[in-house]
């Protein structure tokens, strides 16, 4: 199989909430909203983030325990004094990582941990990891 995109869609009862978050924090578009799923882009149109309401019995509300979403950015120091200075919690302090990045990390509505981070030059250690 050759994958054309790949995504996910986390299931939640906060859709409008998950839809104010994104689109004040993060400059996200709403590409599509039909009330119980919504589609997010961030920047281009294959950075996108999925949201839904359950539908079917089968599906289940999601916990956003364990899930973290990385967003590349430029400059992380300035995302990182907009962000905590609108009042989003940091749930991880803003460092310099040996295998390359400087990050930090709030949360989402959901409780989904989001990994805010810039490129930096790892260390030696880490070198021989990156392929």
């Amino acid at each position: 199989m050759k994958a054309l995109t790949l995504s996910a869609a986390f299931t939640t009862d906060k859709i409008e909430e998950t839809k104010t978050f994104y689109t004040t924090h993060f400059n996200a578009r709403v590409t599509f909203d039909c009330g119980w799923y919504l589609n997010l882009e961030f920047g281009s149109p294959t950075t996108t983030l999925q949201f839904m309401t359950p539908q079917e019995a089968h599906h289940q509300l999601a916990s956003g325990a364990g899930l973290i979403y990385n967003f590349s950015v430029e400059d992380v120091d300035a995302e990182y004094r907009r962000l905590s200075g609108a009042g989003l919690p940091v749930n991880m302090p803003l460092e310099d990582h040996p295998w390359g990045d400087r990050g930090f990390a709030t949360q989402d509505p959901n409780g989904i941990s989001l990994y805010i981070y810039s490129d930096r030059e790892p260390s030696e250690e880490f070198k021989p990891y990156f392929k």
